[in-house]
């Protein structure tokens, strides 16, 4: 079954230093465990919600604005998308994630296509 893993935060929080590289060194060994393993399907470090544009369609004029769809102090930094056995083994993954450490991981089943196997 395929999951995706929301890696939450703050884009700036200034009690954790951000690394000069874009991946840490903990993260690093991370992705390289779960690829290794065969359940990272991809993922990646998204840009600060202040560059975001939101898309609204209301009565079909299409809306755009800037930065995020809600005023939250945490945001969605990455995501993983992950292709486990079960929701156990993928609570599993999100929880050696470094990130969990420093703030929330939501993990949520995909839905699937009609025809689409798991």
């Amino acid at each position: 079954m395929r999951y995706m893993m929301l890696i939450c935060g703050r884009s700036h929080d200034e009690s954790r230093p951000l690394p000069d590289d874009p991946m840490d060194s903990a993260t690093e060994a991370w992705v390289k465990e779960m690829d290794g393993r065969g359940v990272r399907l991809t993922g990646n470090r998204l840009r600060p919600a202040s560059m975001a544009t939101t898309v609204r369609v209301e009565n079909g004029e299409v809306l755009l604005s800037d930065g995020p769809f809600a005023e939250t102090k945490e945001q969605i930094l990455g995501f993983d998308l992950l292709e486990c056995e079960n929701l156990d083994e993928a609570l599993e993954i999100a929880a050696k994630h470094p990130a969990a450490q420093y703030g929330p991981i939501e993990v949520r089943p995909l839905w699937l296509w009609p025809g689409e196997t798991p």
